[in-house]
């Protein structure tokens, strides 16, 4: 019997917290709804942290990366070699996330999971080795049960990880050439859309490449048709990156860690964790839309609103990085504003005539 961990109970938020954190907000020395949708945002960082004067601090960040057998069929700008010589990059402190994570003081870990061409064990990288890459799923499965489940596990190890360590936001970030098509293609199967709406150029691709790239998840979904739940769609066309980081995002709010979702490919891992267990949609922090056109469709499903909108595409979980100062600015404008009542300022004493 499969140990379904992924369906136990969320963490509860502290709905008197954020109610507390509502009626302070209204008293600071501002109009009301004066500072847009970080006046509804730090409420629910409130419940969500159970503190009065909310903080995101320490920042975990994971990058998971993992190889995609779908490359096979020409839908990359690069060689899959890109992937394990960016493991390196990772920990040797040249590439966006490695440079963001060092200016916010985050903690960065790297978790190989699979790639298609051997590396050697590098220092700072955890190698877990699930294979050489997952499947062309244009041909059948990405991969097993066992190993999706595998991968799941890794993502939840993360989060486990950072929980000892007292973080307060987990950001995930992902490496894998060909994830993009991997991503569409989950997304289509789980929101029932056709690919000229979700496919697009990922890291590069001309006109002709997306093209390609939306006939080859026309056929994967063709050949793997059927009435499938979540978890089979992750082992029939995800990756494990994807699925690392599903796991990942469930463990968050079972733990009560607070998730920065990163653009358009760890948005469809955080479909794939609401679908199985609704509750941790609470935990779910969106940072930004990503300039791939399916990232917006996605969203839409989760009913998401992402803090910035910079067409970014770039992955590694840097959209999330880049908002974290904006989540940092809001809890201090939380905590360090005076009300009217401190400041001596008078505040609106009737409402305007109808």
């Amino acid at each position: 019997m499969i140990e379904q961990w992924w369906l136990e109970p969320c963490r509860a938020l502290d709905e008197p917290a954020r109610l507390a954190a509502s009626e302070r907000d209204a008293q600071l020395t501002k109009p009301g709804g004066a500072l847009g949708r970080l006046d509804a945002l730090v409420p629910h960082l409130v419940a969500l942290r159970g503190q009065a004067r909310p903080s995101v601090d320490p920042v975990w960040i994971t990058v998971f990366a993992g190889d995609h057998g779908v490359v096979a069929e020409g839908v990359s700008a690069f060689p899959q070699s890109v992937t394990g010589q960016m493991l390196g990059n990772f920990v040797n402190g040249g590439a966006a996330i490695s440079v963001l994570a060092r200016q916010l003081g985050a903690r960065l870990e790297v978790v190989d999971l699979g790639t298609a061409i051997p590396i050697g064990p590098l220092p700072g990288v955890r190698h877990l080795a699930l294979g050489a890459g997952t499947a062309n799923f244009a041909e059948g499965p990405a991969m097993s049960a066992d190993t999706c489940q595998q991968a799941m596990r890794a993502g939840r190890d993360s989060v486990l990880r950072a929980y000892e360590e007292q973080s307060a936001l987990f950001i995930g970030g992902e490496m894998g050439i060909g994830n993009t098509t991997t991503a569409a293609t989950l997304a289509c199967a789980l929101l029932a859309c056709e690919p000229r709406r979700l496919a697009g150029p990922g890291t590069g691709l001309d006109e002709a490449g997306v093209a390609r790239k939306r006939e080859v998840i026309e056929r994967a979904l063709a050949l793997h048709a059927g009435d499938h739940g979540t978890l089979e769609w992750m082992q029939r066309v995800g990756g494990f990156e994807l699925a690392a980081l599903t796991g990942a995002y469930l463990t968050c709010a079972q733990h009560g860690i607070v998730a920065l979702v990163d653009g358009f490919i760890c948005s469809v891992a955080a479909l794939c964790a609401v679908r199985l267990n609704p509750a941790c949609r609470d935990w779910l922090l969106f940072a930004h839309r990503s300039a791939e056109p399916g990232h917006l469709a996605v969203l839409d499903a989760l009913d998401a609103q992402p803090l910035l909108d910079l067409g970014l595409r770039l992955g590694e979980g840097s959209g999330a990085a880049l908002a974290v100062p904006l989540l940092r600015l809001a809890c201090e404008l939380h905590g360090g504003m005076a009300t009217f009542a401190e400041a001596a300022v008078s505040g609106r004493d009737h409402e305007p005539a109808a």
